[in-house]
């Protein structure tokens, strides 16, 4: 299997907007959530801020693996979360439904000394919430290991 051409890719990637959709997260499952967590106590209705992640790929509107493919990478890949930021700019709170939207921001092939060929690809995700403000961002970049076949 050959490497595929990071032009044709980036084509294909940057600036594509995922379909988005939404997510709520139920009072029940925000208090197993900061329990399973082990946070420490959070006034309900506020949520741990790790959901601005997890609300965000919940809502993005495709699964990982459509994601992943938008590069010519599948499931066996080898692929990994690389840098991760989040901004809250509102808490995020139970039994409230955001809006998700957002996209792939960037792609760019880099070379490591001990990983070699890589590709990295960066997505930008907003949640809304019910009045339209954007509430918090989440950006994430996936690794995707090069491998030729020798």
């Amino acid at each position: 299997m050959s490497i595929p051409d990071i032009d044709e890719l980036r084509a294909r990637a940057v600036n594509r907007a995922f379909p988005g959709g939404t997510f709520r997260v139920p009072e029940y499952e925000r208090w197993l959530s900061h329990d399973a967590m082990h946070a420490p106590p959070i006034e309900p209705p506020v949520l741990h801020p790790v959901w601005i992640l997890l609300g965000a790929l919940r809502g993005m509107g495709v699964s990982i693996d459509e994601l992943t493919a938008l590069v010519g990478a599948g499931a066996h890949d080898g692929t990994v979360f690389g840098e991760t930021m989040m901004e809250q700019r509102q808490p995020l709170r139970a039994d409230t439904e955001y809006v998700v939207r957002g996209g792939v921001v960037d792609l760019v092939r880099r070379e490591g000394r001990r990983a070699g060929l890589m590709d990295l690809m960066t997505f930008r995700l907003e949640l809304v919430d019910p009045d339209g403000l954007v509430v918090a961002v989440s950006e994430q970049t996936f690794v995707f290991p090069r491998r030729s076949a020798a």
